[in-house]
């Protein structure tokens, strides 16, 4: 005897395939590293706390005064860090392929590189070497 598969029975297969597609290509961009651009724009872009976790991954509370900073990536390599107690002004650089961001700070001796593990258009996500991450968005 012969089954013939209902034809709802295949519509809906076909529907629950397209469904995990869709919600597989509309997933989160985290994770995901665009072009230099995404980070500064066409001139220049702003970016303030989103959240901080730990090391452990853990969400780290933030005071008044870290919601208040932004850090302002320019197109031609420099930086701009401002807070509530003062600014830091200073050059980047960002290497594509390795996906870091290195900040060198005016007057400093030395730089600090950090992992880029997202950054899209309205996203960036910072990890120090020692775990920690800073989310950021675009204000």
């Amino acid at each position: 005897m012969k089954t013939l598969t209902s034809p709802f029975r295949l519509l809906a297969s076909l529907l629950v395939l397209l469904v995990l597609f869709t919600a597989a290509s509309c997933g989160s961009k985290e994770g995901k590293v665009e072009g230099v651009n995404m980070l500064y724009g066409t001139q220049s872009k702003v970016w303030k706390t989103d959240k901080e976790l730990s090391s452990t991954g853990d969400k780290v509370k933030q005071t008044d005064a870290q919601e208040d900073e932004r850090i302002t990536f320019f197109a031609n390599g420099q930086y701009n860090m401002t807070a509530p107690t003062g600014a830091v002004n200073g050059k980047y650089t960002f290497d594509q392929g390795a996906k870091t961001i290195t900040m060198m700070p005016d007057g400093a001796a030395q730089s600090n590189t950090f992992t880029v593990v997202t950054l899209t258009d309205d996203k960036l996500t910072l990890k120090a070497p020692t775990g920690a991450e800073l989310k950021l968005e675009k204000e």
